[in-house]
């Protein structure tokens, strides 16, 4: 039995932007097309100098009393936001922040560890939130978790920076941490190496692939052709002996 498509229901997204008609006020303060103060007139008086000028009225400023309107090309204009929304869309730097959990008493062993994973995301430019998690009487000992934690900062050498003090929330502490100037010299020289990678990709070994083609092992078959000669003249001997 086919599954029923499930169709979107909710209307699409109106455009809020009230132009020409659709501003239902007395009063608006206008901006011509040039830019130019025109002062505070009627609503009428706008929608003419609107139509004049072969031109909308837009109202730029909904909360304003009364709204602000400027005459101009609504379609130009619109078009003009959305590349502005998507360039600042471009330039946004999306920031992801990690978890790594500990434990008051955790071994050398695995702090080292967890520690290799903080700088590792730090050197991506990740924020990075350190938990320590207290079990029944280490919760009366929070000073060893803040201990645990600077530790931790100060093993890091320059690699974050703290953007969030220790904090406890019940049973765990928190600590969130940011890319700091270190993190930011590793990224810039890691970019070198990733531009010297097509370099050795170079390299013209798939050119030496014709030697294996030379291999004319195949072509002197025909020493096998010679080998009927050979028992031709040895039933020639057999004969004459007969």
């Amino acid at each position: 039995m086919p599954v029923p498509r499930r169709f979107d229901r909710r209307p699409p997204e109106r455009d809020t932007t009230r132009i020409n008609e659709r501003i239902r006020v007395p009063k608006v303060r206008l901006i011509g097309a040039e830019g130019e103060q025109l002062g505070i007139v009627d609503i009428d008086e706008a929608l003419k100098r609107a139509q004049d000028a072969d031109l909308d009225l837009v109202e730029v400023a909904p909360g304003s009393k009364p709204p602000v309107t400027r005459l101009l090309d609504y379609s130009k204009y619109k078009y003009e936001q959305e590349q502005k929304q998507k360039q600042a869309r471009k330039h946004q730097q999306q920031v992801n922040i990690r978890e790594i959990k500990l434990r008051p008493k955790i071994a050398q062993h695995d702090y080292e560890t967890k520690m290799g994973h903080v700088a590792r995301f730090l050197r991506h430019q990740d924020k990075v939130k350190v938990t320590i998690m207290f079990r029944g009487r280490e919760q009366a000992h929070p000073e060893r978790g803040r201990a645990l934690l600077q530790r931790l900062y100060e093993d890091l050498d320059g690699l974050a920076v703290i953007e969030s003090q220790p904090l406890q929330e019940g049973r765990n502490m928190s600590m969130l941490l940011a890319p700091g100037k270190e993190a930011a010299k590793v990224e810039d020289e890691a970019a070198p190496s990733d531009e010297e990678a097509p370099a050795a990709a170079e390299k013209p070994a798939a050119e030496e692939a014709p030697v294996a083609e030379e291999k004319p092992a195949a072509e002197e078959t025909p020493a096998a052709d010679e080998t009927p000669a050979a028992e031709d003249e040895t039933s020639g001997d057999d004969a004459a002996a007969a």
